[in-house]
């Protein structure tokens, strides 16, 4: 039965019900739809709207019903959506009284609540799947504290950095998702329910009573922006949007410092495929895929925007397009987070390789002119120096490093004996002291300062 249909004289068209029916997705809303209920009625009860009786009755009977769902023994099917599904069998079950537990209270108002009930939930997931992360993040940035490599800008070597300082990079990225994601859910937790179909209602609630109930921080302070607001929606699609984007890149990294070319880590076998031609291929499947799957939530943001940006106060069934998306989104990110979080737990260095491509392609030059700087040279002057000692190097093949202190000599006099331990890469690296530069005692500073700010959430 619809919840709706004493206006009608006629059913709806077979094609009609099939493409307004929700509840193939917002059957996902079940317990937490019966959860807002279980409020409500008890509020209904101790307002005085309805009997005390009749509230206990209905509270037994949604309570059967979840019982029933969750053991499988209740077939979710047979409805619009979840809301006339579970009024339904309520009514089935306990008669007249269950056909007041929708007093005061609009679909509207309840699928508004039911969703940040939900949507709650999902943001607290998100929030543990990113500590989980950040964890494993840090403890890579561990490993890699004795460790060097080069860094790169415009995708070529630039300067050395302590290994660990890469993965404390990204770290910090995705602790700022985990404190945008937890500012979000803050945002999100309130209360809907109360606001009726959209003017509120002319029974005497009492909706602090029931946002207590439900965990809520308030109820929701204007009943036409309560029922048509998916801000909260938004917010997490743009959330788990930003961390596919900080995962795509991640990803980006672990394809090609994997890469014969690169050769810096190594994906387990754990992680990896083969082909089914090439036999010796290893194939970093797991890292495309997160990649691949970030336009995939991007998508769910985009389409969730353009959903709302046209809709007049207050509900419009426009507001059905909100739950698919953020279904899918949901299971993406979490997914993905929770994968990456354990493939970089599998990931090892190639330690030989790291410590060569920091020495090559001139990665040290920045420190041969600050070596000059520091001894009063301008650096201006410094640079162009270091330039003519590149192009001769080029020329003569040699490297920094294999330069002798009276090769510098040639170019500059304020070159000294220790010229030729100061261009090591591990010298360069570790000379990166300023805060939050790449030396090896900045990571183990910044890897203290991740965990202290993890405390928070653990």
């Amino acid at each position: 039965m619809k919840l709706w249909e004493g206006r009608f004289d006629a059913p709806t068209a077979k094609n009609a019900d099939l493409f307004g029916d929700s509840l193939p997705f917002d059957r996902q809303l079940w317990a937490v739809d019966i959860t807002a209920s279980l409020a409500h009625a008890a509020m209904l009860g101790s307002c005085g709207i309805i009997s005390i009786e009749d509230a206990q009755s209905i509270c037994n009977g949604l309570e059967g019903i979840a019982s029933d769902i969750e053991a499988g023994k209740l077939e979710i099917a047979g409805a619009e959506d979840i809301h006339s599904f579970v009024e339904n069998e309520l009514v089935s079950r306990i008669g007249e009284a269950g056909k007041r537990l929708h007093t005061a209270r609009s679909r509207n108002d309840q699928v508004a609540t039911d969703f940040r009930l939900y949507a709650r939930g999902s943001f607290d997931n998100l929030c543990d799947s990113l500590i989980n992360l950040v964890e494993a993040l840090v403890g890579k940035a561990g490993e890699g504290v004795k460790y060097i490599m080069p860094a790169y800008t415009h995708l070529r070597k630039a300067q050395p950095i302590c290994a660990g300082h890469f993965f404390n990079a990204y770290a910090e990225m995705f602790m700022r998702d985990l404190d945008r994601v937890s500012a979000s859910r803050e945002r999100a937790n309130v209360m809907p329910l109360g606001s009726g179909a959209l003017a509120g209602t002319s029974y005497p609630i009492d909706r602090d009573v029931t946002s207590r109930m439900l965990e809520f921080d308030r109820p929701c302070e204007n009943s036409l922006d309560g029922v048509s607001d998916r801000d909260f929606v938004a917010e997490y699609l743009f959330d788990a949007s930003l961390v596919m984007a900080h995962l795509s890149r991640l990803c980006e990294d672990i394809i090609l410092y994997t890469s014969e070319e690169f050769g810096y880590l190594e994906i387990s076998d754990a992680y990896s495929t083969g082909s089914s031609i090439m036999p010796q291929k290893k194939n970093p499947d797991i890292a495309e895929l997160i990649r691949g799957k970030t336009g995939r939530v991007y998508g769910h943001l985009m389409a969730l925007l353009t959903t709302v940006k046209g809709i007049p106060l207050a509900y419009n069934k426009d507001l059905q397009e909100d739950k698919e998306g953020f279904f899918d989104a949901e299971k993406q990110v979490i997914n993905c987070v929770d994968i990456m979080a354990e493939m970089l737990g599998a990931i090892s260095f190639r330690v030989k390789n790291m410590q060569t491509a920091a020495e090559g392609d001139f990665c040290c030059a920045t420190d041969v002119a600050d070596y000059l700087a520091k001894r009063g040279v301008p650096f201006r002057t410094a640079h162009a120096i270091v330039g003519k000692i590149v192009r001769s190097c080029i020329a003569d093949g040699k490297t920094l490093q294999t330069m002798t202190a009276d090769d510098y000599r040639q170019f500059a006099r304020e070159f000294d004996g220790d010229i030729v331990e100061a261009v090591k890469g591990k010298a360069c690296a570790d000379a990166r002291t300023s805060y939050g530069g790449g030396s090896a005692n900045n990571v183990k500073a910044e890897i203290k300062s991740l965990k202290k700010r993890l405390k928070k959430y653990l």
